[in-house]
């Protein structure tokens, strides 16, 4: 199992998915999020095929640590089921896995 994964939601408002990164840094679930966008969506919801705009959210995380920054992700989202859906990083520099251990510490 990978130590860290990147932890991946989709938002329809940019100021949503910053929201989230923000929170999940501010409380040390994550050492950092981006968050990119517009993306277009296409998908399937209630019978019909949608097509959206939205932004991502992307936030590194240590992966026992997914079911806490689930629940965050959850408890800020506007969607009745958003995307959340984790990773695993299974290589990445010398110096930037450090730094993600030393501030994913609690």
């Amino acid at each position: 199992m990978a130590e860290f994964v990147q932890v991946i939601t989709t938002c329809d408002k940019a100021d949503d998915a910053k929201k989230i990164g923000e929170e999940l840094v501010k409380r040390r679930l994550c050492p950092c999020a981006q968050v990119s966008g517009p993306i277009s969506s296409i998908y399937w919801w209630e019978g019909s095929i949608e097509k959206s705009e939205e932004w991502y959210c992307i936030a590194k995380a240590r992966e026992e640590r997914f079911k806490e920054v689930e629940r965050v992700i959850k408890a800020i989202h506007s969607y009745e089921v958003p995307e959340i859906i984790a990773v695993p990083i299974v290589r990445g520099s010398d110096d930037y896995i450090f730094w993600m251990k030393e501030e994913s510490y609690l």
